[in-house]
């Protein structure tokens, strides 16, 4: 196995161990006895947890740009609201069935980074991209996109933490109900 195949293993696992045991569970000794490594292996790739809290906020990021393009939103200038409504909510659905564990993780390394401005500035802007949505709303005629992008961001927030670890954490993903749900809440911000 590569370096570059080794070191990707580790940080997946690491997603993982967070989202199964919290942040107290993230160790290089449990993560080498979760991938069955030699002591010492993980923390060879990555010295210290900073290092290994880095290639997370990378990897969560670098994931998450991968899928927003693949998602191929149509230009917001050519589509109804309507429709931007349920492209994102089933992008945003996708991303709560395949992706659970990088929120889960990303949500507790934000909270746990937020006397690390470096860091949390690069987790906190890891999922959505506030131009994306100002682009969105300045092609709408919103009289401040600046103002209604930042809040729409806020809302795609607040609508993920909800369905993972919220009132509606029961609600599965890959649904109907998961798709109706999300639509409808996107569909009244964006008509507001």
């Amino acid at each position: 196995m590569s370096t570059t195949d080794r070191r990707t293993l580790i940080v997946d696992a690491a997603i993982e161990l967070i989202a199964r045991r919290g942040l107290r569970g993230l160790t290089h000794r449990a993560l080498d006895t979760e991938l069955e490594l030699p002591p010492g292996s993980s923390s060879y790739y990555f010295r210290t947890k900073r290092a290994l809290i880095e290639a997370i906020a990378d990897r969560i990021s670098a994931r998450s740009r991968s899928d927003f393009v693949s998602a191929k939103f149509d230009a917001p200038e050519t589509a109804d609201l309507s429709s931007i409504a349920r492209g994102i909510a089933i992008w945003l659905d996708r991303l709560l069935l395949e992706r659970r564990d990088h929120l889960i993780a990303r949500h507790a390394l934000i909270v746990d980074l937020i006397g690390d401005p470096e860091l949390h500035a690069r987790l906190a802007n890891s999922l959505f991209s506030v131009e994306r949505a100002r682009e969105l709303f300045r092609a709408n005629g919103f009289p401040d996109p600046n103002t209604a992008a930042a809040d729409f961001v806020a809302v795609l927030e607040g609508a993920v933490f909800d369905r993972f670890a919220g009132n509606r954490s029961t609600l599965p993903a890959g649904t109907p109900a998961s798709l109706t749900q999300l639509t409808t809440l996107l569909s009244a911000y964006l008509r507001r």
